[in-house]
């Protein structure tokens, strides 16, 4: 299927690796002309060549800088000449109890995981009603809908940021301009971030690794992890015209995991 978005620039966050790399694929093979981030260079300008061999007829750059600082921003923005597609995404704060958690802690989770997005879409969001076409994706968490005991810093953070896009994906200067801002709440995907988070079951638990990543799939309808290319799928659909009716929302994406009806 064409989704009708070839040709269009999108910046895209956290996109060396995992589920951010995964957005940049999909939207790459829609013929999306890409600037990716993130913090480690070796690693991106990897995924940036990997993406420039798969589809030669698009431009992809890549900028190495942190997206969470005013200068990480800046320098992805300058590379973009003009932002249609917004995928806002950065790694989670770290797990643990809140009692151990000062002001500074909160500070750094609420920068990478609410306040950074938010200046990321302001930087945008206009320049995209003016042309009459854009699109945001903030990939936050499932954990969103269904809080974690030990995510505190990113069920809070996450959260904040998912009430803001919800009062600023209506504003009819931006809804009614071709603009949709949308959340997507990834569950349990295979990166390597749900490797680290298995490890560190092992460690706390005693129990081999293989056994924590065994009990945490059973909990999980489909059997299995998702992957990373399903993930973009579905952004890459979000990105399109197909999807201009579709704001506001939150998208969980778990394999059936989440039990509720809404």
């Amino acid at each position: 299927m064409d989704l009708g978005i070839a040709g269009r620039w999108a910046l895209v966050c956290a996109a060396s690796k995992g589920l951010g790399l995964g957005c940049a694929r999909a939207l790459a093979a829609e013929g999306v002309n890409l600037v990716i981030t993130a913090r480690g260079d070796a690693v991106l300008q990897q995924a940036a060549q990997a993406l420039r061999d798969a589809h030669p007829d698009i431009t992809v750059r890549a900028v190495a800088g942190d997206i969470t600082t005013a200068e990480g921003r800046a320098a992805a923005l300058a590379a973009c000449p003009q932002v249609d597609i917004l995928v806002n995404n950065a790694g989670g704060p770290p797990t643990g109890d809140f009692r151990q958690w000062d002001r500074d802690t909160w500070l750094r989770a609420l920068e990478a995981n609410m306040l950074a997005p938010i200046e990321l879409i302001r930087a945008s969001v206009d320049a995209m009603a003016a042309r009459g076409y854009g699109r945001v994706i903030n990939i936050t968490s499932g954990a969103v809908k269904a809080p974690i005991d030990t995510l505190g810093l990113s069920n809070g953070a996450r959260s904040g940021l998912t009430g803001f896009v919800a009062g600023l994906a209506r504003q009819p200067q931006l809804a009614s301009r071709g603009v949709t801002i949308n959340n997507l709440l990834p569950g349990a995907f295979d990166t390597e971030r749900l490797q680290a988070t298995f490890a560190g079951g092992a460690a706390k638990t005693g129990l081999a690794v293989d056994e924590v990543a065994a009990r945490r799939r059973a909990g999980i309808p489909a059997g299995r992890f998702g992957l990373p290319d399903e993930f973009g799928a579905l952004c890459a659909f979000l990105c399109s015209p197909l999807a201009g009716y579709l704001t506001g929302q939150n998208l969980l994406i778990d394999g059936g995991a989440y039990p509720g009806t809404f």
